[in-house]
Parts: structure tokens; sequence; C-alpha cells
């Protein structure tokens, strides 16, 4: 069940980038469409994920892959530049997210022991 849940919330970080990276590129009219069913698709899955695990942290995990993502995105693709403290705070980042994970771990693993 864990491994579906964060299967889930890959796919949702995923999608999230392919619309953001949609917005940057649409010329046409129909790319809009595209971008609103990647979209969908991305709540979709990020809906899936809310179901399995705590909200907080698969939305914390959302936000973290998006900004970072975006950030090298933008320096990948677009053309932006990457500074040293763009590089700090990516990395504050994904530590929060990282300690967000662990906490909710370790509150799971407390609520086990008292349904023992």
């Amino acid at each position: 069940m864990k491994r579906k849940a964060w299967t889930y919330v890959a796919a949702t970080s995923f999608f999230e980038l392919v619309w953001i990276y949609g917005f940057n590129v649409a010329s046409a009219w129909w790319h809009w469409i595209f971008i609103i069913m990647f979209i969908f698709v991305d709540f979709h899955y990020l809906t899936k994920a809310c179901e399995l695990l705590p909200t907080g942290t698969v939305y914390a995990i959302f936000a973290a892959v998006g900004t970072v993502g975006v950030a090298l995105m933008d320096v990948l693709f677009f053309g932006h530049s990457l500074n040293g403290s763009k590089i700090f705070f990516m990395i504050v980042i994904v530590i929060g997210v990282i300690g967000l994970n662990m906490a909710d771990s370790m509150e799971e693993k407390k609520a086990m022991k008292g349904l023992e």
C-alpha cells in the first residue's frame, strides 16, 4: 500500500512539472488543451496520494518538487541562472521535506505501538 502511495506522489510531482513546462512553451490555443489535461491528471494523482498518506506530507513533497523542479527547469531549458543562494534554499526545502517525512514516520510508529 505504501509503495502505491509513493508512486502517486511521484506521478503528481511529475505531472506538475509537465504542465508548468507547458505554461512556458504553449504558443497555440490547442497546447492549452493538453496543459489542462495534464492539470487534471496531476490533481487526480494528488488526490490518490492524499487518500493513502498524510496530506501535509504529500503536499510538502508536491510543493517542494514543484519549487525545486521549476527552478532547475528554468536553468536547464530557459537559460536562467543558478546562484549559491538559490542552491542553498533548494537544499533547505529538500531537508525540510525529509524532516516532515521522518516526523510522520515516527508518529506512525508510535501509533502502531499504541495499537499493539
